[in-house]
């Protein structure tokens, strides 16, 4: 068969397969264009799920009527005109294939005047066969409608799903960039019905400052999700993370919580994800996922954005800086989450922020964002004040027994620590303490296990991770490309506490090992390292199998249920949960500690009635 030409419709088809999956795909590039071009208001109007109608106005720029034409062929675009422009992308549009491809696939036409035009102008296109451009009514902005989906490609819109299940795709795309573009104002209808609505917030010049405000978390995600939420955001090495990560308690069973935007574009991107599970790993029950929304920040010329045709992913020229400054960055905001409370609680369940408080974390501290409801267990993060030992004295440095409590102050509320004074025990598990905002109850052995954890691991990493010499070399095969990393990261490696040679092509020789792990499966161990190397260029495999090992030994070394504690037992417990990491949740990712406040209390016996 001889070699021809692809006539110009059928191009635009093809590129449609890859750009235009469903409804949801049409509103998103349709959106998408009216936030290039400065809207904010855009209306999106559906009939079955979108698949019938997808109508998006929006009240931007508008586009000039001689453009219009070129507005619907393919490759045309007014956001890129030379190759540096492609480098340094800055609007999420870019490619010229959007509307050619959507109006290739379906009855469209495109409605728009500019500010100082006398008139509109509007194109219409059936199925890629392109009109005139008429004179038209319309105000500042433009209006694109796309009827009747794929209704010359019946093999494609034999693939899409009912009208609940694409309507279903087109709020999560939205409900996306909801907590992206705070400022715009979204309004959405269902068949003739307005089904929701995002009022846009006026953020003055701080838009860019405050993405996913409170309240558009409320909205999107729900007061939970908000009460949970911490704030988060540090800058360095020419990379900025905001935004808010939800604390340990608020788990997901799947990943539908999870919001990732790197230069103000949603994106998926593995090695993010990957460094966002790290940094959850010491905090929450296996097969549970963290919930977040976070934005990062870095120079245009640093990612390329032009690697998938409907840009849901990025690729990143430091992957492994990118992946660092993700762990290490949640690392520390979530170490930050101590056993105690911020003082006075300035945040409702309708998710004002905190006056004064932003929580923001700087890599060194992390305050609260939220204060939890009354109606709801409470878990708090401590500010690690600089003064706090002094006030409420030292935690005791060993781990193991509870040492001799600290001074305590006066009997006075004002001057109560975070976590209070004991009252008692509970049936030999729980502690119930006294403090300025009502009742604590504490699981003593969640407790004291996370405490003995976070000593155990401080203890090994002041020491480094020291090595232990095999008697008789092994032998490990693996890939070549794995013998190639294991080559190019021998100082990593030895750093790890692996001493590892090439022995051939596909052949190490293993002569030391991690000594703490000397007694598991270290060719096993190895090939993750080497796999981890490979991918993300950094790893933690050794680290998380250490980790397992000291919580095993914490759990069995902690107090154990019906073990009777002295008043001042619980107290110096107490003071020791104020003062360590993470101590809000166990090693297994249960919460430590619950509080109820004086208000919920007398509600449960109906005192002021």
């Amino acid at each position: 068969m001889s070699i021809r030409q692809l006539p110009d419709t059928l191009i635009n088809q093809i590129a449609a397969g890859e750009v235009v999956e469903r409804p949801a795909s049409v509103v998103k590039e349709l959106v998408e264009n009216a936030l290039d071009a400065g809207a904010r208001r855009i209306d999106i109007d559906l009939e079955e799920g979108g698949v019938r109608l997808v109508r998006v106005r929006d009240d931007g720029a508008g586009i000039a009527a001689e453009d219009l034409p070129l507005a619907v062929s393919r490759h045309a675009t007014s956001k890129i005109a030379s190759l540096d422009d492609l480098e340094a992308v800055a609007t999420l549009g870019f490619r010229g294939e959007a509307l050619p491809s959507i109006a290739s696939v379906s009855r469209f036409a495109l409605s728009t005047r500019r500010e100082d035009d006398a008139h509109g102008a509007t194109l219409r296109v059936d199925g890629g066969k392109v009109g005139v451009v008429a004179p038209a009514q319309h105000p500042r902005g433009t209006t694109v409608e796309v009827r009747d989906l794929f209704y010359n490609v019946p093999a494609r819109r034999k693939f899409l799903r009912a009208e609940r299940t694409e309507l279903s795709h087109v709020e999560e795309w939205l409900r996306a960039l909801a907590l992206a573009r705070p400022d715009v104002e979204l309004r959405v209808s269902h068949n003739g019905r307005a089904s929701r609505r995002y009022r846009g917030a006026d953020l003055g010049d701080g838009a860019g400052e405050t993405a996913a405000t409170p309240e558009r978390l409320v909205e999107t995600l729900g007061g939970e999700f908000a009460a949970s939420a911490l704030r988060v955001d540090h800058a360095g090495a020419g990379l900025r993370l905001h935004g808010w990560i939800a604390r340990p308690a608020y788990n997901r069973a799947s990943t539908d919580q999870q919001y990732l935007y790197v230069n103000g574009r949603g994106v998926r991107d593995r090695n993010v994800a990957h460094a966002i599970r790290q940094a959850y790993s010491d905090v929450l029950f296996h097969g549970r996922h963290p919930a977040f929304v976070l934005f990062l920040e870095t120079d245009p010329r640093a990612v390329d954005v032009n690697v998938h045709p409907a840009k849901h992913e990025v690729r990143f020229r430091e992957s492994r800086l990118v992946h660092d400054f993700v762990y290490r960055t949640l690392q520390e905001a979530l170490a930050a989450t101590r056993a105690g409370t911020t003082g006075e609680a300035h945040a409702s369940a309708q998710g004002r922020a905190p006056a004064g408080d932003d929580g923001s974390v700087d890599g060194a501290a992390a305050r609260a964002a939220w204060a939890m409801p009354q109606s709801r267990l409470a878990l708090q993060v401590d500010d690690a004040r600089a003064g706090y030992a002094a006030l409420y004295g030292a935690p005791p440095a060993h781990a193991g027994a509870i040492a001799p409590p600290p001074p305590l102050p006066a009997n006075d509320d004002a001057t109560l620590p975070p976590l209070g004074r004991a009252l008692a025990q509970l049936h030999g598990i729980y502690i119930l303490a006294e403090s300025a905002e009502g009742l604590v109850v504490v699981d003593m052995h969640a407790a004291h296990e996370r405490i003995g954890y976070e000593k155990l691991k401080a203890a090994h990493d002041s020491d480094g991770m020291r090595s232990q010499p095999l008697l008789v070399p092994l032998q490990v095969a693996v890939s070549e490309r794995e013998a190639e990393v294991a080559e190019r990261e021998s100082a990593t490696l030895a750093e790890l506490g692996f001493e590892v040679s090439r022995a051939g092509p596909q052949s190490l020789l293993l002569r030391a090992v991690p000594a703490l792990l000397a007694g598991g499966d270290t060719a096993a161990l190895l090939r993750d390292v080497l796999a981890d190397l490979r991918e993300h260029g950094t790893t933690r495999r050794v680290a998380e199998q250490r980790d397992e090992l000291l919580a095993t030994m914490a759990c069995h070394g902690a107090l154990r249920a019906h073990r009777r504690l002295t008043l001042p037992e619980m107290d110096a417990l107490l003071r020791e949960m104020e003062a360590t990491e993470r101590s809000g949740q166990c090693n297994h990712g249960r919460p430590t500690w619950a509080r109820f406040g004086l208000a919920e209390i007398d509600r449960w016996f109906l005192r002021g009635r």
